[in-house]
């Protein structure tokens, strides 16, 4: 339930409240008993009626950011109109609420500032933590999202902008996975920023010093963990868009203490994961038939890797087996056990390099691995503009008959390819899924729209499901249970296999609901989560997943 009491709020002081705000849905009867005549136009209207109001507004604005900024304010105003209006017409308003979108957003965060959001905390403040997160709006916590603004989506460091991000995951939380809104709360940890940009621009809300480093930042980290353990035991944490340096070392030393999971490096692998499913489904054949090409060695390709790594383990092949399945290029080449510079995450796919002597020459690139590997499946999270290049693509697509390529670097700018140029250099044979929204694709005369291969797919279901099972703890293996459970969808929902590997975004709240299940029978089945029965599970998704809708 809310925290909010709507007997204890009257007049002008509730509709400033964005949570009990009706607007010009308060009734007559309502408007007298709690003051608020005079304050609202004669005109009441049903919240379907101020949804069509609320889109017509919405189509006034021609540009991206503004219409961003103008559901912002209906967000800080009315959230159940704000989602009434975002859920209606979801598939058309996730690329403005979130990416592309919302990577602008954060850039300009300190120019389009308006109202307070969730709860912002310095470094200089890592003693009181605990002290101020009692300051949070709301009072129980289901979800919160947090992130340190260093590696906003492909933008880098934006800093305190960076608290876009949370509120706009949040945001999808909530309209998906039916997370209450007064139960989520995003955080933007302020350590500041190396962007020499933001600290000059006068305008800069954030701290206006370089980023801490080293023990210091794992310090302010340990006093984050420990106050959300103090004060919101049992809350889902999820780190978001931190730097590959910090993200993988903070999953691993915090997973297994927090109900807590990383949707750069264990969202966007279960998404993939989810469109590869699909895709061999589609050309009929087996994940353990796939040769796999992965441009890009961050913590999110890296992530992508080990969660493919792990169905390919229950499929059957050993560990050893699994990870030979993978070719790495990052912009030294092919990742290679002969080289220094290597995560010991990423060590565990390097090829030995006296297998690759006959290839000739030093350190492949990616049109060399191509050539020599002969790839079904190319995934990119390189941020490399461009890199699938048509050379590359028409290799892959001699030696493969339904080669299956992920571009999945976002935003659209930063895209490895368009699908439209993939489709082009295949003759329509490539299975595609995009990190970011594209234009649908013409096939046999008709519009196909481009699978977008969002973590929204898996990020509010995993938050339904933990709040529904009582989970402890955040599994590798309910995050694939995630994955299969976003390709079944796919396959149940129709979508064409030539570009459509995962469920079509206009039924994601329906489809959150099967793939929570998946998930928290998956918990159960570790033993995170209570003995529960699957009639016993949906029926406490169902009551977790809240709709917007006025109450009296």
């Amino acid at each position: 339930m809310a925290p909010h009491n709507p007997a204890q709020v009257r007049g002008a002081a509730l509709l400033a409240d964005p949570l009990l705000n009706k607007g010009t849905a308060f009734s007559s009867d309502e408007r007298a008993e709690l003051g608020l005549d005079g304050l609202l136009p004669p005109a009441t209207e049903t919240l379907a009626e101020q949804t069509d109001r609320a889109y017509e507004a919405f189509l006034g604005y021609d540009k991206p950011l503004n219409r961003h900024i103008y559901l912002r304010q209906l967000q800080d105003t009315n959230e159940v109109l704000f989602y009434g209006l975002l859920t209606r017409h979801l598939e058309e308003m996730l690329p403005v609420v979130y990416t592309p979108t919302v990577g602008e957003a954060c850039r300009r965060f300190s120019e389009i500032y308006r109202r307070p959001r969730g709860l912002f905390l310095t470094y200089e403040d890592r003693h009181r933590y605990r002290e101020i997160l009692r300051n949070r709006p709301g009072g129980e916590v289901d979800v919160i999202v947090v992130t340190d603004g260093q590696r906003i989506l492909g933008l880098g460091d934006q800093g305190v902008g960076g608290m876009g991000i949370p509120i706009g995951k949040l945001s999808l939380y909530t309209a998906i996975g039916g997370i209450h809104p007064a139960r989520t709360l995003p955080i933007l940890l302020d350590v500041g920023t190396d962007n020499e940009q933001l600290l000059k621009n006068e305008h800069y809300l954030g701290r206006r010093q370089h980023r801490v480093t080293g023990d210091a930042y794992d310090e302010m980290i340990e006093a984050f963990v420990s106050a959300v353990e103090a004060e919101l035991p049992g809350t889902l944490l999820q780190w978001e868009d931190f730097a590959t340096a910090h993200a993988r070392p903070i999953l691993s030393r915090y997973q297994d203490r927090l109900l807590t999971f990383n949707d750069d490096i264990q969202g966007t692998a279960a998404v993939a994961l989810g469109a590869l499913t699909t895709a061999t489904k589609v050309a009929g054949a087996s994940l353990t038939d796939h040769r796999i090409v992965v441009l890009g060695a961050g913590s999110a390709a890296i992530g992508v890797a080990d969660m493919i790594r792990t169905a390919l383990v229950e499929e059957g092949l050993s560990e050893e087996e699994a990870a030979d399945r993978f070719w790495f290029v990052d912009i030294d080449g092919l990742l290679v056990d002969s080289r220094t510079d290597l995560t010991p995450e990423q060590r565990v796919y390097a090829r030995d390099e006296a297998d690759l002597r006959q290839w000739g020459g030093d350190a492949p690139d990616l049109a060399r691995v191509v050539g020599e590997v002969k790839p079904t499946v190319l995934i990119g999270l390189s941020t490399a503009h461009g890199a699938f290049t048509e050379e590359i693509v028409r290799t892959m697509a001699d030696s493969c008959d339904r080669p299956v390529i992920l571009p999945l670097s976002n935003p659209t700018s930063n895209a490895e390819a368009d699908p439209a140029d993939l489709a082009r250099w295949t003759d329509g044979r490539a299975l595609i899924a995009a990190g970011s929204p594209f234009p649908p694709l013409e096939v046999d005369g008709r519009e196909v729209p481009v699978a977008q291969a969002n973590n929204v797919y898996v990020f509010p279901a995993v938050g339904l499901a933990v709040t529904a099972c009582r989970a402890r703890r955040v599994t590798d293996r309910m995050m694939v249970a995630a994955a299969r459970a976003v390709g079944d969808c796919a396959v149940r929902a129709g979508t064409d296999g030539a570009t459509q590997l995962l469920p079509p975004l206009a039924s994601m709240r329906d489809a959150a609901r099967e793939i929570a299940l998946a998930v928290a029978q998956a918990a159960v089945e570790d033993g995170v989560a209570p003995e529960a029965t699957e009639s016993e599970l949906r029926d406490a998704i169902a009551e977790a997943q809240w709709t917007p809708r006025y109450t009296a």
